[in-house]
């Protein structure tokens, strides 16, 4: 009999050493470490290589709720860097989401309801399948209370 896929939520206040500790058992165990803040910030990036960001980075909500709608963010464990890393529908973003350019975006972005919504259903859906870890402030107590 195959080991148990559990769900993981590491929760708690910022600079508290979630991500590192998630980072740590994802490695341990080989489950995919679903990074919140990277989720904001491939949502960020799509939204920024669509346009939506105005002067003064005001943003055009039609058009990003439309690209909430139908984002496909995952993230996969690769064996031979032992990490995950982000893919953006199909497309590897790792270093990209990171940049600079992208981070500055990123509060823009989080600030929206409908875009913090969206996510944590992704993040339940995501959480489906098991064999995943995830950190974030409400983790534990909003999208997986269970976990």
């Amino acid at each position: 009999m195959g080991k148990r896929k559990l769900v993981i939520a590491v929760d708690g206040h910022s600079s508290s050493g979630k991500s590192t500790l998630a980072k740590d058992f994802a490695k341990e165990l080989e489950y995919a470490f679903i990074d919140t803040g990277a989720m904001y910030r491939t949502v960020s990036l799509a939204a920024f290589r669509a346009g939506v960001f105005g002067e003064n980075n005001e943003l055009n909500l039609p058009l990003l709720k439309e690209i909430v709608e139908k984002i496909d963010i995952k993230f996969t464990y690769n064996r031979d860097i032992k990490k995950s890393q982000t893919y953006l529908d199909g497309e590897l973003v790792e270093d990209e989401i990171r940049s600079l350019e992208i981070s500055n975006k990123v509060s823009y972005v989080a600030a929206v309801p409908f875009v913090r919504s969206r996510l944590v259903d992704l993040q339940r859906a995501m959480g489906e399948d098991a064999g995943v870890i995830m950190d974030g402030r409400d983790i534990g107590t909003v999208v997986f209370p269970n976990a």
